[in-house]
């Protein structure tokens, strides 16, 4: 794609985003923290997600937005930490009036990485307001001094959600690698969108333009990569079980003006860019869920915001193994192709 530049992430503008982890244990936490109550959309493809209020994004649900969203390690557990976000929002008076206070509206996924570091820390309500204090840090650096500003630069591979994520697993985690978070972000004339996306898949990540394999399944010696695809049918009449300790989870943020059901759709068309660089993808073993969420103004079109959806997510996902580093005894991309 030609007609579009890239651009640093939170020059999407409407949002600032911030990362908070325990490298030691091998998990942390992502906050998008929005400037006004956007609408927001939700795909759920993999069949063991762990979620908040993503009921909230309904399109016949009341809610007309969400002020926040969270993406965490920790599996189930880590649903906890989307009250240290709550509590930071609280403070500053965002929310849904209600009378007495103001709720604030936050939603959360979660992706298994208790098998990487400690299985006893998982993101919690202190991390992740934490995380929302680095996102606060960051929409302050960009005011002053622009985009350029390196602070401003959210941090990618081991960083935030993607501190413990993995992938390749089919095998085990001796055959497993290390993967990250990744972003991407891009403008076609006035419009802006971008993805971040924590990818911790069983299966293996391709180029989203040449599809080569970049990260996923090691060989028997750990030495190159082997094929997850060509292992699940060697096992078509009785696979091993799978287990759900995967889930990539991420979001689309664009400053185009849509409506609940226009983002519900780009977030279901972002999916697309999953599909193309992670293969097997959306398996009963895997939670993947992706967000998409306006944040501005900009008339566009939903079906080119879609499509262009597709295209950020994935190159994101190529991001995130690329910009991983190897950890916790996972080797990367970057050092196995070394």
């Amino acid at each position: 794609m030609n007609y579009q530049k890239e651009i640093p992430f939170l020059e999407i503008g409407g949002f600032t985003a911030g990362h908070a982890c325990n490298e030691e244990a091998a998990t942390g936490c992502t906050v998008l923290l929005f400037d006004r109550c956007s609408p927001a959309g939700v795909a759920i493809r993999g069949g063991g997600p762990a979620s908040r209020e993503t009921p909230l994004l309904d399109p016949l649900a009341a809610s007309q937005g969400i002020n926040a969203l969270l993406l965490s390690g920790g599996s189930a557990f880590g649903l906890d930490a989307a009250g240290g976000v709550m509590t930071y929002l609280e403070e500053r008076g965002i929310g849904f009036d209600v009378g007495v206070t103001k709720v604030p509206l936050v939603c959360q996924s979660c992706l298994f990485d208790l098998v990487i570091g400690r299985s006893d820390v998982r993101p919690d309500a202190a991390m992740a307001y934490a995380a929302c204090q680095d996102a606060d840090l960051r929409r302050k650096a960009l005011s002053e001094h622009g985009s350029a500003f390196r602070e401003v630069l959210l941090p990618e591979g081991n960083a935030g959600a993607g501190c413990g994520c993995t992938v390749g697993k089919y095998r085990g985690a001796d055959f497993a690698m290390k993967s990250g978070l990744g972003i991407f972000a891009v403008q076609a004339g006035a419009f802006k969108i971008g993805a971040v996306v924590a990818v911790n898949a069983l299966g293996d990540v391709f180029d989203y333009d040449t599809g080569r394999q970049l990260a996923g399944l090691l060989n028997s010696d750990r030495t190159a990569l082997a094929s997850t695809e060509e292992e699940f049918l060697k096992d078509i009449a009785s696979p091993p079980d799978l287990f759900t300790g995967n889930t990539t989870i991420g979001a689309v943020i664009t400053n185009g003006a849509f409506t609940k059901s226009e983002v519900n759709k780009i977030a279901s068309m972002a999916h697309n860019g999953l599909a193309r660089t992670i293969r097997p993808i959306h398996t009963t073993a895997d939670g993947d869920s992706l967000y998409a969420v306006s944040a501005g103004d900009v008339p566009a079109d939903v079906n080119i915001a879609g499509t262009l959806a597709a295209y950020v997510m994935g190159k994101a996902v190529n991001r995130a193994v690329l910009a991983a580093e190897s950890s916790h005894g996972y080797i990367s991309s970057a050092d196995l192709f070394r």
